[in-house]
């Protein structure tokens, strides 16, 4: 059964949604992410994805506050990512709660400290984010395109031991427009031994059941949630029956 990530991501201290990584458009649905994390957990999730878009736009963490006071407000096991880009930023992260840190533009500009930062947390902590626009890598609060094509990039890191992989399409985030199902078919025909988290385009439990369907490990979603288009008591009672 595919596992079931809610998202939440902050930009000045608040619960936003973006469309296609654009800072443009944005929505703020809630002044307090951890009262909203602590609804997910009361209505059964046990795990978390948050995302720190101020830190991605700035390339540092920002909002490690805003992590501290999801994780001493509930148990969910949160994986945290957003301007992870030097030794002192994954360990703010961890330091304030994060269970696992996701880090994406460090495994194109410096693969090498990406894979000694698995050495000394554990790979198992870490996710690799694999942002995608048009068959390439983008980096940097998705302002960037790299030319790293997406499944020759992932082969180092799986050949290294990562086995964590969360791949947004960057054209369907925030759309509703449905996943990238064929994208992430195509990871999984090519790596099977990942733990692959889907992200982007969910528009309702249909498509996650979807993804469940072909075999995709994990999904997040998050604009779905805050714009009514999920239910998330029929989504937990789904998994659960």
């Amino acid at each position: 059964m595919i596992e079931l990530i809610p998202a939440i991501d902050i930009i000045d201290g608040q619960c936003v949604r973006l469309t296609k990584g654009d800072y443009a458009q944005k929505t703020v649905y809630s002044s307090s992410p951890a009262e909203v994390a602590s609804d997910f957990e009361k209505i059964g999730f046990q795990r978390l994805h948050v995302v720190d878009l101020d830190g991605a736009k700035s390339r540092h963490i920002v909002n490690d506050q805003v992590l501290r006071q999801i994780t001493e407000k509930t148990a969910l096991k949160v994986d945290f990512g957003g301007g992870i880009k030097t030794d002192d930023d994954i360990r703010i992260a961890f330091e304030n709660g994060a269970a696992l840190v996701t880090v994406g533009s460090i495994a194109i500009t410096e693969p090498e400290r990406f894979l000694a930062w698995a050495e000394q947390y554990g790979a198992e902590r870490l996710i690799l984010g694999a942002d995608v626009r048009n068959g390439k890598i983008s980096i940097n609060g998705w302002k960037e395109d790299s030319s790293e094509e997406l499944l020759p990039f992932l082969r180092r890191f799986v050949d290294a031991g990562i086995r964590n992989v969360l791949c947004t399409e960057i054209s369907k985030d925030g759309t509703l427009q449905g996943p990238a199902i064929e994208l992430y078919k195509a990871i999984m025909a090519e790596y099977p031994q990942l733990h692959l988290i889907a992200s982007g385009g969910v528009s309702s439990i249909d498509d996650i059941k979807a993804l469940d369907a072909a075999g995709i490990p994990a999904v997040v979603f998050g604009k779905a949630i805050y714009e009514g288009k999920i239910n998330l008591k029929e989504l937990w009672d789904w998994q659960n029956a």
